[in-house]
Order: structure tokens, then C-alpha cells, then sequence
């Protein structure tokens, strides 16, 4: 592609992420597509990853570095980043500072979303760690209507939005609010993708464009050890899922949403009879149901357990290796 083709701005929001940083820029800085410019901005990092970032856009007019003018937690100062693109871009693709991409990334994204003006936002498969997630679509299956695509969630529970560094927007979406993420919110990146799927629709590339890094210190790998996947769920299904489906669809939804929650949280319990109780985890799903106004229900929990514990009654190996996993159940 040349310059003539529209301008992609790929944003990197940072804080003290210098082990990883230099394999994101140069993930970047690789990619077949040449017409973009990439604006990484430091959350006032203490480690060095603003100087590594410098030394890089010293070398190539594409990037710009900026430290922000205060220091921000995560989401806003990821909205702040977002607020630096150029005017002139048609999309803007986050990559965050401890995941990287793949050469062809942006080259597959601007072309599907050329080819279909309506897709406001676009995913692929990407992989964490060793596992590509993503999969589940027929590969002939390219363009849905956001409807379609939210209803594939909704009734399959087949997640295809990744990470923030997995999924592409059309400019003029990100542009139509100050915080195009919502904050304030537990789940700002897939709380943004289903206000987009009301009105716009949704694009899918059948390749590995994205690699996102699992560790324990990172975010998603936090994030896995609270289970958070299944509250995810939950909150999501709340807030959007009357929007999509029918009355019935919807309550059957609910049922199988609260089915795996309080499975999870159930685990949870048993694997803390004996030891320590894990007040970190409680709290962070009491917070992530205040959300849409709901609370831990303990008879839910405790029938849940008993369910458990049946299954697992004749075979101990098994509900041993089912408490073990509670902290490592897959994300959606």
C-alpha cells in the first residue's frame, strides 16, 4: 500500500512496561501496511519505557511520543491517548505496550474495512500465549450486521472481540465521545464494542493478527485469576443483552450466564474452606454486580457447591482437579 491509502493511527498508552515495549513498537514499526502513524503516550512511566519509546521515534517521523500532562489510571488516560490521533486518520488501532501484532495486521484490517463502510469495528483471531482464541465463525463469514454479531455472543457465547489489541475501529467511532471508553465501568473495552454494534456493523478476519501477552502481573492475567471472565458475562448480558434479544432468548441467556458464574464462584468457595478466605476476590465480583445492581446471591452459591460436590462424589481426583482450575478458567 502507499500513502495514498488512509491514514490508520495505532496507539500505545504505557506505564512501566519496559521489558515488552520495544517488541510492541517493533511489531509496529514491521507491519506490510505503510500509512499509518503510531502515537504511544507515557503515563508518566518510572522504568525507562518513555526514553525506549523516544529512541525509537527518533529513528522513524511515523511515531510520537507523548507524556501526558498528568497522570491518569488506566482507562482514562487510555480515552486521553485516544484524544492525540490525527484528524486526518479513517482508523485507529490500539496495540498495548506489552502485546505486539502481526506484520499483515493492518493491512487485513484496512482492507475489509474498506471494502464495507458500515463496519465500525473489526476483530480477527489472536493468540494468548500458545491459544488462539477467537475461532467459531464459518471462515466464509466476514461482514455481520452488529445485531448478528451481539446475538453470536449473546446465544452462543462465542466472544470474537479479543483485546483491546486485537480489534480495529473506524475513526469516526472513536471521535463521537471525549471517553470513547466508558469509565467508570469493570469491562470498559467490551462494554465499547456492544454500544458500536447498535449501529454499525461488525468485520472479521480469519487470520492471527494479534498476539496478547498472558502473565499474572498483567492485567488479563489478573483478570483471570478473579474469575472475571464469568462475571463478564453476567454484567454484559445485563447491560445490553435486552437489546438484542427476545424476551425468552434473553432469560435463557441469563440462565446459562448465571449457571457458569455461580459455578465459578462456587469453586471458588470450596477451594477456600480450608485455607484463607480471598477477600480481594469477593469484593471485586460484590463491585462488578454493583454494576448493574445485582449482588452475590449465597443459596445460588451454595446450591452450586452441592451440584460440585455431587458430580464429584464417586471420583475425588476430579473435583480436586476442578478446585485447582478455579483460578485458571480460559477468558471468553
Amino acid at each position: 500500500m502507499t500513502s495514498a491509502e488512509p491514514l490508520v493511527s495505532v496507539v500505545t498508552p504505557f506505564y512501566n512496561t519496559a521489558p515488552f515495549i520495544a517488541e510492541c513498537i517493533e511489531s509496529v514499526l514491521k507491519q506490510s501496511y505503510r500509512n499509518f502513524e503510531y502515537v504511544l503516550v507515557d503515563n508518566h512511566s518510572t522504568d525507562g519505557s518513555g526514553a525506549i519509546a523516544q529512541q525509537y521515534a527518533q529513528q522513524d517521523p511515523r511515531l510520537r511520543v507523548i507524556r501526558a500532562d498528568r497522570f491518569r489510571d488506566q482507562i482514562p488516560n487510555y480515552n486521553y491517548a485516544l484524544r492525540q490521533i490525527s484528524t486526518e486518520s479513517r482508523y485507529v488501532k490500539v496495540a498495548q505496550a506489552d502485546d505486539w501484532l502481526f506484520p499483515r495486521c493492518l493491512t487485513e484490517f484496512v482492507e475489509l474495512a474498506e471494502a464495507h463502510p458500515r463496519a465500525g469495528i473489526l476483530s480477527s483471531y489472536d493468540l494468548r500465549g500458545t491459544t488462539v482464541y477467537g475461532s467459531g465463525l464459518p471462515p466464509t463469514l466476514r461482514i455481520l450486521s452488529g445485531k448478528e454479531a451481539a446475538r453470536i455472543y449473546f446465544l452462543k457465547w462465542l466472544f470474537l472481540f479479543g483485546s483491546p489489541t486485537t480489534v480495529f475501529y473506524r475513526a469516526e467511532v472513536v471521535r463521537q465521545a471525549d471517553a470513547f471508553y466508558p469509565e467508570g465501568t469493570l469491562h470498559a473495552d467490551t462494554e465499547v464494542v456492544f454500544e458500536i454494534l447498535k449501529n454499525y456493523d461488525f468485520g472479521f478476519v480469519h487470520q492471527v493478527l494479534s498476539f496478547t501477552r498472558l502473565r499474572d502481573d498483567s492485567i488479563t492475567g489478573r483478570l483471570q485469576n478473579m474469575s472475571d471472565p464469568a462475571l463478564d458475562r453476567v454484567i454484559i448480558l445485563e447491560r445490553f443483552g435486552r437489546a438484542f434479544l427476545e424476551p425468552t432468548e434473553y432469560q435463557e441467556a441469563r440462565r446459562s450466564a448465571l449457571t457458569w458464574y455461580y459455578d465459578e464462584l462456587a469453586r471458588r468457595w470450596l477451594s477456600e474452606r480450608a485455607g484463607k478466605r480471598n477477600q480481594a476476590f469477593w469484593d471485586y465480583h460484590r463491585k462488578g454486580l454493583a454494576t448493574v445492581g445485582a449482588t452475590i446471591d449465597r443459596t445460588a452459591v451454595a446450591r452450586a457447591a452441592a451440584r460440585i460436590l455431587v458430580r464429584t462424589a464417586l471420583n475425588p481426583g476430579q473435583l480436586f482437579r476442578s478446585l485447582q482450575s478455579a483460578e485458571m478458567r480460559p477468558a471468553q
